[in-house]
């Protein structure tokens, strides 16, 4: 499913209305937490159609399309579902236990409740809750209304630090025909470096967070002086969510360039099964973990991988750092220690070039744990 999204530009009423419906998601998917709680047994079936006994009982919920009201309900099952997932494979620690949600900040419709215009300009949302006609503001070059409307699946309405966006989910299959080029890497992904390929190439590490953590502290001073429930700490809470916005759509832009770049120019690509969940577990770490954005980098690759038709393989990242890319002899070192010296054959490269060669060899001798098939994330 391709992923279009426009921002919303309507009038302060028609805001206040997608602030309802958003709260309206909350209480339905609030509800269902409840009744599964409260009732043995229940199960995804039981939770759609308490959306009808909720309708029926309470008048702002039926202002709600009731396929809205459905999609309001998938979430609660999808925490109950993790949540019986991990207690079957008896995950250690907590396991995830269905908590009632506090700060929802979307609404999904499915196939009925809005209308787009031929244009592609402008949306309108014909259900009771009162949004109207709003207009699309975006890139040009997304044509959503190419698209038949019967294959626009989803459309989700989004509140953000800077506004509101909406988004179509298009049922269509995006291939791009990849142009063999006989290279394949192992990339090794760092805090010093972005990450490092098999081939002695680095990418530089750009440190969003790090850059902007100056003007973020401002932000959160100015916020701690305002008043409680004025409008000026209202303002200040705005500046600092939109300053945090800025940060993390640097991140992701950064990261889905590098992975297109890297993924249109090999026929193989090699990265470590890192579990990035346990190593922010380190608390001299854990912030350069977060600003350096792994997870989304990978994701990347995964997704560009899969539209390129390319294996992505994970493989284990034990011993990729100490072990020699040449003679295979392994020499332990600390974190602090960046050039790996072989005591035995004598070869000197960088200690990340070295863990790629590794990840790269351990793909192509048949060690690896599994190829990348994450589902696609966004057109």
């Amino acid at each position: 499913m391709l992923i279009y999204e426009y921002k919303l530009d309507g009038t302060p009423a028609q805001y206040a209305a997608i602030d309802e419906a958003i709260r309206v998601v909350q209480f339905i998917r609030n509800k269902c937490v409840r009744l599964w709680m409260d009732t043995r047994g229940t199960g995804k079936n039981d939770l759609q159609c308490s959306c009808a006994e909720l309708a029926r009982e309470y008048p702002f919920v039926r202002r709600l399309n009731s396929q809205a009201r459905q999609a309001s309900a998938d979430p609660a099952w999808s925490a109950i579902s993790r949540f019986y997932e991990n207690c079957k494979q008896n995950k250690p620690g907590k396991k995830g236990y269905p908590q009632f949600q506090h700060d929802n900040r979307s609404v999904e419709y499915k196939t009925t409740g809005w209308k787009l215009d031929p244009d592609g300009r402008h949306l309108t949302f014909t259900d009771g809750c009162g949004i109207g006609r709003l207009r699309l503001v975006g890139n040009k070059q997304q044509q959503i209304e190419a698209f038949p409307t019967k294959q626009i699946k989803r459309v989700r309405m989004v509140k953000r630090a800077d506004g509101y966006y909406v988004q179509f989910g298009v049922a269509a299959h995006k291939a791009i025909i990849h142009q063999p080029l006989g290279k394949q890497v192992g990339i090794d992904v760092g805090l010093l470096a972005y990450y490092t390929d098999s081939d002695g190439k680095t990418v530089n590490n750009p440190r969003h967070f790090r850059r902007a953590e100056q003007r973020l502290k401002r932000l959160h001073r100015r916020l701690s002086r305002k008043r409680q429930g004025g409008n000026n700490r209202k303002k200040a809470r705005r500046a600092l969510a939109k300053g945090y916005l800025k940060v993390q759509r640097q991140r992701e832009d950064f990261a889905r360039k590098q992975a297109s770049t890297l993924v249109s120019s090999h026929d193989l690509i090699a990265y470590e099964h890192l579990q990035i969940r346990n190593m922010l577990k380190n608390r001299h770490l854990a912030k350069s973990i977060h600003d350096a954005g792994w997870g989304a980098f990978l994701r990347w690759v995964k997704y560009y991988g899969a539209v390129h038709r390319i294996p992505v393989i994970a493989v284990e990242p034990h011993f990729t750092s100490q072990a020699c890319s040449q003679c295979g002899t392994r020499v332990y070192k600390s974190l602090s220690i960046r050039t790996h010296i072989c005591t035995s054959c004598g070869v000197v490269l960088d200690r990340d070039h070295n863990a790629a060669l590794n990840i790269l060899a351990k793909a192509l001798d048949g060690t690896a744990g599994h190829s990348g098939t994450d589902a696609p994330l966004r057109a």
